[in-house]
C-alpha cells in the first residue's frame, strides 16, 4: 500500500514533466517539403493535380495522410509503389510531409459528365435507400471537405482515382476501412462512376 502511494505521489510530482515529454512535436514544414520531393513524380511537388490515377494530396487532412502512410508501411493497405515509398519513413517524416501537403490550399476540380451529374449528386447527398447505402456527405461533408482526423477530403479529387478506390474497396483489394468496404460492395459500376465524377466538382 505504501509503495502504491509512493508511486502515485511520484507520478503527480512529475506530472508536468511527463505531460511536456508526451506532447507531440510541432510538424516541420521545411523538412516535410524535402520529403515531399520524393513524391513529386506522381503527386507533383505540392501535391496538386498530378497524375489522374494518383490522389491529389494538396489540402488533404494531415491525420489522414499519416494514417495511410502508416498503413502502407505496415502492409495494412496494399500498393507496391506506396509500400516502397513509405517503408523508409519514420513517424516524424510522415507527420512532416503530411503537414506540408495539408498546408496547401485545396484544389478545385470539375465534373465532366452532365449525364450522370444528377445520379452522382443523389448518391453523395442522399445515399441509396433501397440498397442501404448512406449519403457520402454524412462523413465527407456536403462540400466534400471531410472531417479532420476521421474522414478524408474528397472534393476536387481525380475521377480516375476515386473510381479506382471505390472499385478496390468493393473487390476487397483495399481493406483498410470496414465502412468503405461495406458501402462500395453495394454500388454498381454506373453508380461508382457517377458519384466519382460528382465528387470531382465539389469545392
Amino acid at each position: 500500500m505504501k509503495f502504491a502511494v509512493a508511486l502515485t505521489l511520484a507520478a503527480l510530482a512529475a506530472g508536468p514533466a511527463f505531460a511536456q515529454e508526451a506532447k507531440p512535436a510541432k510538424p516541420d514544414l521545411a523538412k516535410g517539403q524535402i520529403t515531399a520531393a520524393t513524391c513529386q513524380a506522381c503527386h507533383t511537388a505540392d501535391g496538386s493535380r498530378g497524375v489522374p490515377t494518383y490522389p491529389i494530396l494538396q489540402g488533404q487532412h494531415a491525420a489522414y495522410i499519416v494514417k495511410q502512410l502508416t498503413e502502407f508501411k505496415a502492409g495494412k493497405r496494399m500498393n507496391p509503389i506506396m509500400m516502397g515509398m513509405a517503408a523508409p519513413l519514420s513517424p516524424e517524416d510522415m507527420v512532416n510531409v503530411a503537414a506540408f501537403f495539408a498546408s496547401k490550399a485545396p484544389v478545385k476540380g470539375e465534373s465532366t459528365s452532365k449525364e450522370t451529374l444528377a445520379l452522382g449528386q443523389s448518391i453523395f447527398r442522399g445515399g441509396i435507400a433501397s440498397k442501404k447505402v448512406p449519403a457520402c456527405a454524412g462523413c465527407h461533408s456536403p462540400n466534400g471537405a471531410g472531417i479532420p482526423a476521421q474522414y478524408p477530403r474528397l472534393g476536387g479529387q481525380h475521377v480516375e482515382y476515386t473510381t479506382t478506390q471505390l472499385n478496390t474497396f468493393r473487390s476487397g483489394e483495399r481493406a483498410n476501412s470496414i465502412q468503405m468496404t461495406a458501402i462500395a460492395a453495394k454500388l454498381s459500376d454506373a453508380e461508382i462512376k457517377a458519384v466519382a465524377d460528382y465528387i470531382a466538382g465539389l469545392h
